[in-house]
C-alpha cells in the first residue's frame, strides 16, 4: 500500500461510515421502517437533520484533515501490508479497550465538571432523542479529547510491535459504526444482545438522563464503577 492510497482509504472510511450513518439517519427520521424497534417515542423536531449538518460536516472536514494528515507524516512508520490477521485483530482490540477506558473517564468528567458541560458537552446534550449522525455533532474539542485514547492505543502498540494500517483502518470503520448505531434509538434485535458490548439502551438512556452509562463500546467500565443505569434504576 502506498501512502497515497492509505489516505483515500482513510477518506473512504470517514466519508463512507458517516453516508452510512446519513442514510441510516434518514430512515429512522423519514421512515417508519425502524419504528417497532424505537426505544423512546418522543417525536423527532421537524428539519432536525439538516439543522444539525452544518456542525456534523465541519467535524468531519476538521477530522478528514487531520487524520490524513496524521498518516501522511507517520506512514513510513507502519507496516502496510496485511500480515497475521489475528495480530491485526489482537491491535484492533487492544485500542477498543485502551479508547474506551479513556472515553469513560473523559465523557465523566464532562460531565461532572459543570464547566466543560456548560461550554463544550451540552453542544451534543441538544439530542435528548438521539438519531445515529447525532454521535458527531459535537463541539470539536469534544472529539478531539475523545481521539486521545486511540492515540495512546495506536503509541502502545507501537512501542512492542509494528502498528499496521490496516489495523487502523478497521479500527475507525468499526467504531465509527458502533458510535452511529449507539446513537440510533433503537433496540435492534441480534445487535442488542452482544456479550460485553454496551447496548444501545445504555446511552439512551444516558442521553435522557444527561448522567450514568458513560462508557461507549463495553458496558464493564460502568459496572465496576457503579455508574450503569438500566430502565432509569441504579444497578
Amino acid at each position: 500500500m502506498t501512502k497515497e492510497t492509505a489516505i483515500l482509504y482513510i477518506l473512504g472510511l470517514i466519508w463512507g461510515s458517516n453516508l452510512i450513518g446519513f442514510i441510516y439517519s434518514f430512515l429512522v427520521l423519514k421512515s417508519n421502517v425502524f419504528n417497532k424497534y424505537r426505544i423512546q417515542q418522543k417525536p423527532y423536531k421537524n428539519g432536525i437533520l439538516l439543522k444539525r449538518l452544518p456542525l456534523i460536516l465541519l467535524n468531519l472536514f476538521i477530522l478528514s484533515i487531520l487524520t490524513c494528515g496524521s498518516i501522511y507524516f507517520l506512514f513510513d512508520n507502519l507496516e502496510t501490508s496485511f500480515t497475521n490477521i489475528w495480530i491485526i485483530l489482537a491491535q484492533v482490540l487492544f485500542v477498543f479497550i485502551i479508547d474506551d477506558i479513556w472515553f469513560y473517564f473523559a465523557h465523566r468528567t464532562m460531565h461532572e465538571n459543570k464547566l466543560i458541560l456548560k461550554t463544550i458537552h451540552s453542544i451534543h446534550h441538544r439530542a435528548s432523542t438521539p438519531f445515529p449522525l447525532e454521535y458527531i455533532y459535537v463541539h470539536p474539542l469534544e472529539w478531539m479529547i475523545g481521539i486521545i485514547g486511540t492515540a495512546i492505543g495506536y503509541i502502545i502498540i507501537y512501542l512492542f510491535m509494528p502498528l499496521n494500517i490496516y489495523s487502523i483502518l478497521i479500527f475507525g470503520f468499526l467504531r465509527n459504526l458502533h458510535e452511529i448505531h449507539i446513537h440510533s434509538d433503537l433496540r435492534i434485535p441480534f445487535l442488542k444482545d452482544i456479550p460485553l458490548i454496551s447496548p444501545v439502551e445504555d446511552h439512551d438512556i444516558h442521553h435522557a438522563r444527561l448522567h450514568g452509562n458513560y462508557a461507549s463500546t463495553f458496558k464493564i467500565w460502568d459496572r465496576v464503577f457503579k455508574t450503569r443505569f438500566i430502565d432509569n434504576k441504579d444497578i
